[in-house]
């Protein structure tokens, strides 16, 4: 199960503010140039020339008017979870004359369905910061406690192309019933991709998310092979569990999606993501060799061999090819 490709591709976290892992902006002080929802838009932001609304020129992001008083304008985005939060991106493209002068982000954790109100105490992750126009602008965050929802300021006011929140949805798994199966790889549960051999066409991160694939860019996809050996990618279990059954879909593939797969698997609580790769290449079978059809969920559970409890697994396709979706169901048994 080797390859001859040297460079390993290692993952981006969790985009927590996708709106298929149930992010919504809920509330924006302004939005008169361009709707708030557009923010956390997947698709990476457009220009179009000469495309024009009843406001003005149409701008792919979240845009307000120009202020003409004291103050500034915000946006609250509810995630799709509890979740802990290690970074951001602020994207300005297409903003050229009309982004804002400095940005910052807070943040709360907040149970109610409803727009968090005035007296909700909310923590400062990214302080004030310039930006610039037609740019992308990362922030580290270096924070334990779990949140809800996001709350980005922008100063005076105008337009922010996108933003993604990177981290990793928690939960509280002593909610679970001991005998009940989830899928332990799902984003939303906390499920995480870390590495893969190749990501040609597709990323691993697409694997893991709900519902199915929209197209053939919505999965994971290899270059051609040329030289022997398979293509793989590792990912870690939301929470250590005993694994009872694994679907794997190659919705839209039908001339290019592997012939077959496999899945190690190992129990592992040392080490760094850039130690998985070598240690994966000695994990046990969790799943041997088998078959997969074009555009097809294929649900395997008496192929399956009993492992005990799992973290991590790797995922081997045989020669290349294209995967859409992923699902790993287990009984969740966290670490104490």
């Amino acid at each position: 199960m080797s390859s001859s490709t040297s460079t390993l591709i290692f993952s981006e976290p969790t985009n927590l503010a996708d709106p298929r892992l149930g992010a919504e902006v809920i509330y924006a002080t302004d939005d008169f140039f361009a709707d708030k929802s557009r923010l956390i838009n997947p698709d990476p932001a457009v220009f179009i020339e000469g495309k024009f609304d009843e406001h003005g020129k149409w701008m792919d992001g979240w845009e307000t008017r120009r202020k003409r008083h004291e103050g500034y304008d915000y946006c609250i985005i509810k995630l799709g979870g509890h979740a802990t939060i290690n970074g951001f991106l602020v994207d300005t493209s297409h903003f050229t004359g009309n982004y804002p002068a400095a940005a910052s982000i807070d943040a709360c954790s907040f149970t109610d369905d409803v727009v968090p109100g005035p007296d909700v105490a909310w923590t400062e992750l990214v302080a004030s910061t310039a930006l610039a126009g037609n740019s992308q602008r990362q922030f580290e965050v270096d924070a334990t406690q779990t949140f809800t929802h996001i709350r980005l300021n922008i100063y005076p006011d105008g337009g922010i192309a996108r933003l993604r929140v990177y981290g990793q949805f928690q939960h509280d798994w002593a909610t679970f019933a001991t005998d009940e199966s989830i899928d332990l790889l799902a984003a939303q549960n906390g499920g995480r991709a870390i590495v893969a051999n190749d990501e040609h066409y597709g990323t691993i991160t697409n694997i893991i998310k709900p519902g199915r694939g929209v197209n053939m860019g919505d999965g994971w996809e290899t270059r051609r092979r040329r030289e022997p050996g398979n293509d793989w990618a590792i990912f870690e279990l939301a929470c250590a569990g005993e694994i009872d059954a694994i679907e794997v879909d190659t919705a839209h593939f039908k001339g290019n999606y592997p012939d077959k797969c496999s899945i190690q698997a190992a129990f592992v609580d040392f080490g760094t993501d850039e130690s998985l790769a070598p240690q994966s290449i000695f994990w046990r079978e969790l799943l041997p060799p088998q078959s997969l059809s074009m555009d097809a969920i294929a649900r395997f559970e008496r192929e399956i061999v009993a492992l005990g409890k799992v973290t991590h697994i790797r995922l081997n396709t045989f020669p290349d090819g294209g995967v859409s979706r992923l699902r790993v169901f287990g009984k969740p048994y966290p670490l104490r």
